[in-house]
């Protein structure tokens, strides 16, 4: 893998897209999982199942252990690595919720706002059933604030807060286009949304947000993933330990022997 050519990519586009980064049958249990915690939070939208709901679930940490992508986010970010955020976005087949145009870092208490998103395809993730759009290039804008932003309706909307379509050249978008086990990185500047799912098939997605040790997380007790190389000792984050698997709390997977 070219490592060099994706920086550059991301660097100049904002995004890129990595074909099969995981295994067919390492995606279908990503599907699997959101299933099962649809059975566990009924009262629960597939698109908001959020970090609190998985920073502790081992199916998660396995992923989060998964050395190929592991080594594209330090093509990135450097070194060493932490997960910040974790978050299902999966749309149910008819009424898939829509995401509005939005910048990732006007939401996340960064300090600086050094992370990449990995967006993780467990189902396709088509033009018909509402795959991620991006505007390439607008990672090089500034950030919209929230003041200068839409409120949505959170019973129509993923996210309650967009900017303003009129602001934006939509015509410039692209569909960020998956199959089972591909990946898409984007820079948390960059514009980018997507539509509702009205086919009569699942998109789902997962995205993991992956910071540098030396980047802060100012929001008061939250708990992030240390994954590789160093943590700096003066950044007060606070890391979770390796879950231990409960037959009764979590989902069974292929490598929960590792997890025992």
């Amino acid at each position: 893998m070219d490592f060099s050519f994706i920086r550059k990519e991301y660097q100049d586009n904002g995004f890129y897209i990595i074909r099969n980064a995981i295994d067919s049958s390492l995606a279908k249990q990503i599907v699997k999982h959101v299933k099962w915690l649809k059975n566990k939070y009924p009262n629960t939208r597939p698109e908001s199942f959020h970090h609190h709901m998985l920073i502790n679930d081992p199916f998660i940490h396995h992923l989060l252990e998964n050395e190929k992508i592991l080594d594209i986010v330090e093509a990135i970010i450097g070194p060493n690595i932490a997960l910040f955020g974790a978050h299902y976005i999966a749309k149910k087949p008819i009424d898939g919720m829509p995401v509005g145009w939005h910048q990732d870092g006007s939401y996340w208490p960064l300090e600086p706002m050094k992370v990449v998103s990995v967006w993780l395809a467990g189902t396709h993730s088509k033009k018909n059933n509402g795959c991620m759009q991006l505007i390439p290039g607008t990672h090089k804008k500034r950030l919209y604030k929230p003041s200068e932003m839409q409120k949505m309706d959170p019973n129509k909307y993923v996210l309650d807060l967009a900017i303003d379509p009129k602001k934006l050249d939509e015509s410039k978008a692209v569909d960020i286009e998956l199959n089972p086990g591909d990946i898409s990185i984007h820079n948390p500047f960059i514009i980018h949304g997507s539509n509702s799912n009205k086919s009569k098939k699942w998109r789902i997605g997962l995205t993991l947000r992956y910071i540098p040790t030396s980047t802060f997380v100012n929001r008061k007790n939250w708990e992030c993933v240390f994954l590789r190389g160093k943590v700096e000792k003066n950044i007060k984050n606070i890391y979770v330990k390796r879950p231990i698997f409960d037959h009764e709390r979590h989902m069974a997977f292929d490598a929960i022997e590792s997890f025992r």
